[in-house]
């Protein structure tokens, strides 16, 4: 054999076709109905069967009634700091008992709170006086329970909204399942005077 023949031999080495590349995502930015080959945020959430495509669609729902549980974790953290504070004799319900306990025409005059007295000073002197802030104060104990569920929230706000935008059918109908579904468990009760008063919570899954 010719060294000629061994060259050509070894050329042919360099035409052989290269193994296929691994399983790769597939980038949707229109609508679509793509099962295989659909990464879910991030890449090593990659479905690649419609068994795990199943699963991920069912976390997906998971995610979303957490969502909604976080939710309803926030109104009855702040109910039950309310309680706390009320119990301690803060907030303005707390200050209108002790003032009509001390004076019967607390109440009527309507001079009892801060802001107003503000207002009244200023009218009178002519002077800017700067009104109180609204609200009571909260323990570092309670703002950092607050923050942790509000920060919580919105971080998962925003896992569902990239879900969302993978664009695929599926995915966003599990999404809205999810949220559907925790604001069914966690939502039993209202409050009818909020309601009618315009207070309601009404924040969606976009909305912090």
């Amino acid at each position: 054999m010719s060294h000629g023949d061994h060259g050509g031999h070894g050329g042919g080495h360099g035409d052989m076709p290269m193994p296929p590349a691994g399983p790769q995502c597939s980038m949707n930015m229109l609508w679509n109905t793509q099962i295989e080959d659909t990464c879910i945020v991030f890449r090593s959430w990659h479905v690649s069967s419609t068994a795990a495509f199943v699963l991920s669609c069912a976390a997906v729902v998971g995610l979303g009634v957490l969502y909604e549980w976080l939710r309803a974790a926030q109104r009855t953290l702040d109910r039950r700091i309310a309680a706390t504070l009320s119990a301690q004799g803060k907030g303005k319900a707390s200050a209108a008992r002790r003032t009509a306990g001390a004076d019967g025409e607390g109440l009527v005059s309507g001079r009892s709170t801060p802001e107003f007295e503000s207002e009244e000073a200023g009218l009178l002197t002519g002077s800017l006086v700067p009104k109180a802030r609204f609200g009571t104060p909260l323990p570092v104990s309670a703002r950092i329970s607050r923050a942790v569920l509000y920060g919580a929230s919105v971080f998962l706000s925003f896992f569902l909204m990239l879900v969302f935008m993978t664009y695929n059918a599926y995915l966003i109908l599990a999404t809205v399942v999810g949220a559907a579904l925790g604001h069914f468990i966690f939502s039993t009760h209202l409050d009818i005077d909020a309601v009618l008063g315009g207070g309601v919570d009404s924040k969606g899954m976009a909305c912090h």
